[in-house]
């Protein structure tokens, strides 16, 4: 018997609130879609710049850095681990769901040329709340793009 490939669906997270595009994901996922993140760097999240830095870099302190809990800065992981949260991930549904997930900074050359969809209901063009991308989150603790 042969398994049947569902296709790979590409979404942009330009300019989409973080939260609202995870959630919408992770119940893709559980459907079982394969699903590919792209431009994680410039998903968006609400609120003041100074107070979700400062809650991020208390939140960075909890843990012991060998035995966890792990907390990433890079965008592309802050993007995967939000979708994480938002799944059963414990159960083998979740972490079933949570395996046909991938998530990139940028574009990458071998997706360059296939048609990246974006979510309507979950743009930031609705907020009427200051708001600031998962990238400069990042850079603020302590991502460096370079490497």
């Amino acid at each position: 018997m042969q398994k049947t490939h569902k296709p790979v669906t590409i979404i942009n997270a330009d300019r989409l609130v973080l939260g609202r595009m995870a959630s919408i994901i992770a119940k893709r996922l559980l459907n079982g879609e394969e699903i590919v993140i792209v431009n994680a760097e410039k998903a968006v999240l609400s609120g003041k710049r100074k107070s979700k830095v400062a809650e991020a870099k208390e939140f960075l302190g909890v843990g012991h850095p060998r035995m966890g809990p792990f907390h990433y800065r890079r965008p592309d992981r802050i993007v995967r681990k939000t979708v994480r949260g938002m799944l059963p991930y414990k159960r083998p549904k979740g972490k079933q769901a949570y395996k046909k997930l991938t998530v990139f900074i940028g574009i990458p050359d071998e997706l360059k040329e296939q048609r990246a969809e974006t979510l309507a209901e979950a743009e930031a063009k609705k907020l009427t709340c200051p708001y600031f991308t998962v990238g400069e989150l990042a850079k603020e603790i302590g991502w460096n793009p370079g490497e």
